[in-house]
This record gives C-alpha cells, structure tokens and sequence, in this order.
C-alpha cells in the first residue's frame, strides 16, 4: 500500500444545476443504486438529499438538490421558494461544487446558479450531461471553450449520467479534491434518509412519471404506516392534492390508475428495502398545500435539509 492511498479522505460535494439536468441519475449512478427519485419532468426532487459513498479510504457524501428555477413574481408557491432555498443551502460548508448543465444549451436558468457559486471559495467542476444526445458533436467542443471563459471551472468534463460516460472520470477529478480527514458515516450507509422517506418518494415518483403533464407539483406523499411483521413491511401511504379533479386522475377509471402506480411502487420498493412489501394507497385533498407553510412543515419540507 502507497503513502497516498493510506490516507484517509472524507468530504462534502454539492450536485447543483437547474432542474431536469440529470443530477439524480447521476447520483444513483454514483452510488449503484436509486436513493433518489428520477423523472424527465422538471423539479422532481423536492429536498435535498444526501448520498453516502465510500471506497477504501474515501468516503464521498454528495448532496443532491432541487433544481434551481427562475422565481416567477407573486405567482410562486411556497414550495417553489423551498426548493431553491434547499439548493442554495447545499452549498453551504462543501468542499467540492459539481455544476449540471445539459448538453450545449446554457439557459437563462444556468446563469442563476452560476451567480450563486460567484463567491465561493471551494472547487467547482462543471459536467456537461447528456452528451450522448447530442446530434452535432463537433458544437461540443467550441461549447466547452464559450463555457470555460464563464468561470473559473476547476474541469470541464462532458458526461453522460445515464449511461455512465466519463462518471468514473468526474467522480475521480472531484474525490481528489476532498480534504484529508477521518470518515463521517459508517462504511455500509449509503443514505442520511429514512426508509419512510425514500417509500413516499417511490410513489411520488411513479405519480411523476404517469401523470406530470395532468399534476406536474400539485401532489405530495406521506408514511402514515411503516411496520415490518414478520417478513413483510407494511406501508400506508397518503397521497394528498390540492382539488377534487386530481384526485379523480390518480385514482383513474375503475381504480385502474392507482392500482398501477402502487404496482411500481410496490416492486421498486421490494428492490430497494430487500423485502417482501404489502403496499396500501389513499387519495386525499388538501386545498393549497402547496402553498401553505404550515402544511409544508407538517408534511416534511422543514427547511432543515
């Protein structure tokens, strides 16, 4: 064993981007498995989240985000102000920044997260994701130029989350950068969050992917029941909407529709929890939740992420 790799290593990287650039999926790439809910809907992740990695003697913890969004005027839910302020408190006290776009389009929304790392003291690495979606990829490299006189990155390094191009060579650039330093969290924790957390996640995100052009945010998810007997985990889950129409579009013709998210659910979570799992879901209005404080903090979004 060299000096080098006896050392240990242990730190903080932030994911950030605006929404919908692949940070989720890069995350359970990351890690080897889904601790983070995916959707090609924007805004899908709502908290953030931290993802624990550890090899040898480096232990990795990356930070997941909601995306940052252009606040729209008097128009914007208190989630939406949750949701930024819970990515711009991931940058606080990391020691590595992993700056998202996608592919060659530099939106108005990347310059907002751009602002937010002006004045920073801590490395910044900007990943160009999905570049295997790319038509022309002669633009990538003139891209790369344009972008690099923008700030100053750390690296430049063109990946794709999903298929795992270049992550191997991403996650190594930014590891190096950690500080020397004993671990945080035991070798074999992959998550900070609870099981009942990652359960309502699973089946927001299987309401996310079947229905977000009908109820893009106007859904949440709460554990009512989380009880393991025997071999079988036992789960209650709400769903709450803020009016009558959406609860008739998840429940669906016949009860088709909630059936088929709780069968998704129901097999992710199996895979996830190594667990038989006896699933029950409820529908429930919630007039303007969204956009309630007080209800935020019940359900979950405390602002303490």
């Amino acid at each position: 064993m060299t000096a080098s790799s006896a050392v240990s290593r242990c730190g903080y990287i932030a994911l950030v981007g605006r929404p919908n650039v692949g940070k989720s999926t890069l995350l359970n790439r990351i890690l080897g498995q889904k601790i983070s809910i995916t959707c090609k809907k924007p805004q899908t992740t709502r908290h953030q989240i931290l993802g624990i990695h550890t090899e040898g003697q480096i232990q990795t913890i990356y930070v997941d985000t909601p995306g940052m969004h252009q606040a729209t005027g008097q128009k914007d839910k208190a989630i939406n102000h949750y949701m930024n302020d819970a990515a711009t408190r991931a940058l606080r006290d990391v020691d590595v920044v992993i700056f998202l776009i996608d592919r060659t389009k530099w939106t108005d929304e990347d310059e907002l997260v751009l602002k937010r790392l002006q004045y920073l003291e801590c490395p910044v690495i900007l990943a160009i994701n999905k570049v295997d979606w790319l038509e022309d990829k002669a633009s990538l490299l003139p891209f790369i130029e344009e972008v690099s006189q923008k700030y100053k990155f750390e690296q430049i390094i063109p990946i794709s989350a999903k298929q795992g191009k270049q992550v191997e060579e991403l996650v190594a650039e930014a590891t190096r950068r950690l500080p020397e330093g004993p671990h945080f969290f035991p070798e074999d924790q992959v998550t900070d969050r609870s099981s009942r957390f990652l359960a309502s996640e699973l089946v927001r995100e299987k309401i996310m992917r079947q229905l977000g052009e009908e109820l893009p945010y106007a859904t949440t998810v709460e554990i009512e029941k989380f009880q393991t007997k025997g071999e079988v985990i036992h789960i209650h889950a709400l769903i709450l909407v803020e009016r009558e129409g959406q609860k008739k579009i998840i429940i669906g013709d016949k009860g088709q529709q909630i059936k088929q998210i709780g069968r998704d659910a129901r097999l992710d979570m199996e895979k996830a929890f190594e667990s038989k799992v006896m699933l029950n879901l409820w529908v429930k209005v919630k007039s303007n939740w969204s956009d309630n404080a007080r209800a935020l903090k019940s359900l979950g979004y405390t602002g303490q992420d």
